[in-house]
C-alpha cells in the first residue's frame, strides 16, 4: 500500500512489517531549498519514507531514511516528516521504529536542517516513557542523529554500519574503529548487532513482548507453555543469568538487551503465563558501576511501561578498582533509586549468594521487593562467618567459637527466613511455578491506596 515510490527505504519497511500492511504518509513532500543548484529537481519524499503498518497485527509507526536521495542528508522537510510521524505515534499511542541511514545535515540548508534535527530530538524526549522507541542503524548515523539513537529505548545496528558522534578520523591517536558495530555494542550504545534480516527479526520479536504505550498495565499475550512445567537443571545454570531466565520463561524465550555491555549485569525480557517480565541479574559475584547503571536504565523503562521486575540475585560484594571507586557510589544510588521508586510488581530470587550490603541493592525487601524467594542452598549472609569470627572475638577471644556462634545466630538462609527477609525457599524445579503464582497475585498491585480516614 505504498505510493509506488519504491527504493531502499521502502524495501526495508516492507520487510519489517506484516505483508501488505505498510501505508506511506507524506509521500509528496519535497525539499524546500534548491540553493547552490546542488539538485534543483523535486525529489518526492526528501530522502525519508514515513508511515504506519502492522507487526504481528499490532499498529506501529515507522520511518526509514534513504541514503541514495540527496546524498543521504537531512533537510528541513525530511526532519518535518519524522516529527510528524512521531506526533501520530503519540496520538495513537503506538510504538515508533526508525531505520537510520544518513550522512548528517544538509549543508545547503544550513540552519534550517540543523534546527530541524533539534526538533526531532525534542519529539523523542516528549515520547520517552509514553510510547516505546526503537531505532536501527542500517548504514551511517553520526553527530546529532547518534543522539536520537541513544534517546531511543532500544537500538539495533547492522554489522557493517557506522555509528559515531565524532568520526573516528577526527579522534587523535584513535587506533580503534570507534564507529563500528562491535565497538558500539560493547560500549552499550546498541542492544543487538547482526545482518539486516537478523535485525528485522529482532525488532519484530522485541515489539512482540512490549506494550504499545505506557499506562496499559504492561503487556499480556496468549501463551501455550504449561504453567506447571518443572524447571530443569537450574542448579547448574545459576551462574548464567540468560540460561536461568530462558529456563523460567514461557517457551524458553529470553530477549537480552545490551548484551555486549559489561559482564557483571544481564538485562532482558521473559514471559510468564503470557505476561512480559523484565529481568536483571548478576553475572558475577560483585556489583560494578557500569552494571548498576545498565540495570537502573532498564528498570526505569520497566516502570514507565508497567512491566513487572524479576531480579536474579547472585552477589557478594563490590568490584574493587579505581574506576569503580570513582563511579560506584553514583551508579549504586541510581540503581537503588530506580528499583525503590518503581511501583511495578517486584520479585527477587536469590539464586546463589546474597552477601554484604551489596545484596540490598538487588531488589531486596528493604528497598521494595514484594516477594523474595531463595533456592535451597542459597548462601545468605552479611559476612562469611570465618571472616566475622576474628573481628567479633578481638585479640583475646576465641575466633573459632565466635565464628560458629555467628554462623548459628546471624548468618545463613534459616536466619534470613526467621527475620522475614526471605519469604520462602523454592526448589529448583518449582521456581517457574512460584514466580507465575507470585506475579499473578501482584497483578493488580496498587501503590497509591486512597484513604479518606480510618473507621474507628
Amino acid at each position: 500500500m505504498s505510493s509506488g515510490n519504491e527504493g531502499l527505504a521502502t524495501t526495508r519497511l516492507t520487510s519489517l512489517l506484516d505483508e501488505n500492511s505498510f501505508v506511506e504518509l507524506s509521500s509528496g513532500v519535497t525539499a524546500r531549498s534548491t540553493d547552490f543548484n546542488q539538485d534543483p529537481r523535486e525529489v518526492p519524499g526528501d530522502g525519508v519514507v514515513t508511515g504506519y503498518g502492522l507487526i504481528d497485527e499490532r499498529l506501529v509507526f515507522v520511518y526509514s531514511q534513504d541514503p541514495g536521495v540527496l546524498g543521504g542528508t537531512i533537510g528541513e522537510m525530511h526532519a518535518r516528516k519524522i516529527r510528524d510521524v512521531y506526533d501520530k505515534a503519540m496520538k495513537m499511542r503506538a510504538p515508533i521504529i526508525g531505520l537510520i541511514d544518513c550522512s548528517g545535515v544538509r549543508l545547503t540548508e544550513s540552519f534550517d536542517s540543523t534546527e530541524s534535527i533539534g526538533q526531532i530530538l525534542g519529539a523523542s524526549v516528549d515520547a520517552a516513557g509514553v510510547i516505546p522507541q526503537i531505532t536501527a542503524v542500517m548504514g551511517r548515523c553520526g553527530g546529532g542523529m547518534a543522539v536520537l539513537n541513544s534517546l531511543s529505548d532500544f537500538s539495533f545496528m547492522k554489522k557493517d554500519a557506522e555509528l559515531f558522534v565524532n568520526s573516528p578520523d577526527a579522534i587523535e591517536g584513535n587506533k580503534e574503529k570507534t564507529s563500528s558495530a562491535e565497538f558500539q555494542y560493547e560500549a552499550g550504545n546498541v542492544d543487538m548487532i547482526g545482518s539486516e534480516d537478523e535485525i528485522m527479526d529482532g525488532i519484530r520479536q522485541l515489539v512482540g513482548v512490549l506494550p504499545s504505550a505506557g499506562g496499559e498495565g504492561g503487556f499480556m499475550d496468549e501463551f501455550s507453555d504449561d504453567i506447571n512445567r518443572a524447571s530443569v537443571d537450574l542448579d547448574s545454570k545459576r551462574d548464567k543469568v540468560a540460561d536461568i531466565a530462558a529456563e523460567l520463561s514461557d517457551d524458553h524465550l529470553f530477549i537480552e538487551t545490551k548484551g555486549g555491555f559489561t559482564g557483571c549485569m544481564t538485562t532482558g525480557f521473559i514471559q510468564l503465563m503470557g505476561t512480559t517480565v523484565g529481568v536483571i541479574g548478576n553475572e558475577k559475584d560483585a556489583l560494578c558501576a557500569l552494571g548498576c547503571a545498565k540495570a537502573a536504565d532498564f528498570v526505569r523503562f520497566l516502570d514507565a511501561f508497567d512491566i513487572p521486575l524479576l531480579s536474579l540475585t547472585n552477589v557478594n560484594g563490590y568490584k574493587a578498582s579505581v574506576f569503580n571507586e570513582e563511579r560506584l557510589p553514583r551508579a549504586l544510588a541510581k540503581m537503588v533509586s530506580a528499583i525503590a521508586e518503581a511501583d511495578i510488581p517486584k520479585i527477587n530470587l536469590i539464586t546463589n549468594q546474597a552477601g554484604s550490603t551489596a545484596y540490598l541493592m538487588m531488589n531486596s525487601k528493604a528497598i521494595g521487593a514484594d516477594l523474595t524467594y531463595a533456592f535451597p542452598d542459597a548462601d545468605v549472609s552479611v559476612m562469611d562467618p570465618a571472616l566475622a569470627g576474628p573481628i567479633i572475638a578481638g585479640d583475646s577471644g576465641d575466633a573459632s567459637a565466635a565464628a560458629d556462634e555467628y554462623a548459628a545466630s546471624q548468618a545463613g538462609l534459616d536466619n534470613a527466613l526467621r527475620r522475614g527477609l526471605v519469604d520462602r525457599v523454592v526448589d529448583f524445579a518449582d521456581a517457574r511455578k512460584y514466580l507465575i503464582a507470585g506475579f499473578d497475585m501482584l497483578f493488580e498491585k496498587d501503590m497509591y491506596i486512597y484513604k479518606k480516614h480510618g473507621t474507628k
